[in-house]
């Protein structure tokens, strides 16, 4: 009797049991996979991107079996061979808490603005199969031209790919990043992305100094009726 074994990207998706993460965790280890194995001529990832000022917003979306393959060439998985396996954490808890993970992604999305590196940061892991890996950006000024690289995978196998798609108004709208092109050019509709920054501040100047000369335009009308009233007493 030949024993069927699970789909390895089942571990990826969170059980609600302790047993039930622990056998996805088994299942993910049960058929060690070269990473080229998953799907590199399938559909492309997704980065989705957005500007709010200054800020540059990434989300990195791929598919279950691309996150396995990238897992098990940075070890966030343990080999089965070499040492016990954690049965207590399903495979997208591994990748959540792998370090190396972490600096993977940060390394291979980035984004450049006058050609200078805007500083980056990865926000937590969770949700990853159905939000992505979300990535922040902070440029030194608010944002219309920008380089955008992303090589994620494409170390692992040359026919991944990933799709570029603008939340925020820009030209281009769609890019596609290939092993032998991974930047991109975006230019960013100015102002589309919300107000920039400059704008924020200056807006909140300009009501600060209103509400200013509101409070001191009250308190010389109070004044003027308490010296009328007094007048009127007298």
């Amino acid at each position: 009797m030949i024993a069927r074994i699970p789909s390895p990207v089942a571990a990826l998706r969170p059980a609600g049991l302790a047993g039930l993460a622990g056998l996805a965790a088994l299942a993910l280890l049960a058929v060690p996979a070269p990473p080229a194995a998953a799907h590199p001529f399938g559909p492309p990832s997704i980065a989705r991107v957005s500007v709010h000022g200054p800020r540059v917003e990434i989300s990195w979306l791929a598919a279950e079996d691309d996150w396995v393959a990238l897992g098990q060439s940075l070890g966030a998985f343990e080999d089965p061979a070499l040492g016990p396996v954690a049965t207590d954490l399903t495979g997208e808890q591994k990748l959540q808490r792998s370090a190396l993970v972490h600096d993977y992604l940060l390394a291979r999305i980035t984004v450049r603005q006058a050609g200078a590196p805007c500083p980056g940061r990865l926000e937590t892991l969770d949700r990853l199969l159905s939000q992505g890996a979300r990535l922040s950006f902070d440029c030194p000024a608010d944002v219309v031209d920008l380089d955008v690289t992303v090589g994620a995978l494409t170390d692992l196998d040359e026919a991944y790919r990933t799709m570029l798609t603008s939340q925020t108004p820009a030209s281009p709208e769609r890019a596609l990043f290939t092993a032998a092109e991974q930047t991109h050019r975006v230019r960013f509709t100015p102002g589309a992305g919300g107000l920039p920054a400059s704008s924020v501040r200056t807006l909140a100047g300009v009501g600060a100094a209103l509400l200013v000369a509101v409070a001191a335009l009250v308190v010389v009308r109070l004044r003027r009726r308490a010296r009328s009233s007094a007048r009127s007493s007298s």
